[in-house]
């Protein structure tokens, strides 16, 4: 059992940072610790439970970081073998603790589409259709998962898996996508702010938006309009019914996660999004 003594993360810290002293902060992960040296800065000190999540999130940082300028944490050390980061922080609040439907809400969300176009725009690449392949073989592997848990009838079956086959025939654009852009990874301060790069690797453009459209956007389109006027590129036609086939996705990755960590909110939603795309 890793005490606060030879905790890694600390380690790591003390090494590059010199004394630090743990900021308690309940809205933290256990593997994230918030921290501050002696001249007051604050740090976060990550261990990944999985080699690799800890790979994307530094090569994320370290890759793409360089798009995002001004909106995300630098990567102030690192330990491969125990799979942990020491970032700077960014600073604001969590967007997920604002007033909803405040000025401040809708104004993150156009903030939120400013900076996700910045990443998409730098580093897009035209259509091809090896992406809708990849990602049609990802929804089946799901799928798979759900028939062998009893999670989905035959008839929901037979429907993701033509999603599957609408993938795996569509041609689309790629990008560098985060792949959790939701409010809990944004902070609102002087600048906006991302955070959480473990998921970050190049995919289908349009997929980035489906958390916020199946978990935020179907209650308060407002915000919708918000963001895309940030982002400077509303979806055509053809994009809406993608990133519908993409809902398929969200729905069984949910339904299998909230099954396997017992998380009922998380199985709700999936079923909920489950019913919207089948």
């Amino acid at each position: 059992m890793i005490t606060i003594y030879d905790d890694p993360r600390l380690k790591l810290a003390r090494g590059a940072l010199g004394a630090v002293r743990v900021v308690p902060d309940q809205a933290l992960p256990p593997r994230v610790l918030r921290l501050v040296n002696a001249d007051g800065k604050e740090f976060f000190a990550k261990q990944h439970s999985e080699r690799d999540r800890y790979a994307r999130e530094l090569h994320a940082y370290l890759a793409w970081g360089t798009h995002l300028i001004g909106h995300v944490p630098h990567v102030v050390g690192r330990q491969d073998a125990t799979c942990s980061l020491l970032l700077t922080a960014v600073p604001g609040v969590r967007a997920d603790t604002v007033t909803p439907g405040s000025p401040e809400e809708e104004q993150a969300h156009f903030e939120a589409g400013r900076v996700l176009g910045k990443l998409h725009h730098s580093t897009a690449v035209p259509r091809t259709g090896a992406v809708g392949t990849g990602l049609a073989q990802r929804l089946r592997d799901w799928i798979a998962r759900a028939d062998r848990a009893d999670l989905i009838s035959k008839v929901e079956r037979d429907r993701l898996n033509h999603n599957a086959d609408v993938l795996a025939n569509t041609l689309m654009d790629s990008a560098v996508c985060h792949l959790d852009y939701q409010p809990r990874n944004w902070l609102l301060g002087d600048a906006f702010g991302l955070c959480d790069f473990e998921h970050m690797r190049r995919d289908a453009r349009i997929r980035d938006f489906a958390r916020l459209e199946f978990r935020r956007w179907q209650a308060v389109p407002n915000l919708r309009t918000a963001f895309f006027a940030g982002y400077g590129q509303p979806l055509n036609d053809t994009e809406q019914r993608l990133l519908e086939s993409f809902g398929a996705i969200e729905a069984v990755t949910a339904l299998v996660r909230g099954h396997e960590q017992d998380d009922l909110a998380l199985k709700t939603h999936g079923r909920t999004v489950l019913a919207r795309v089948t």
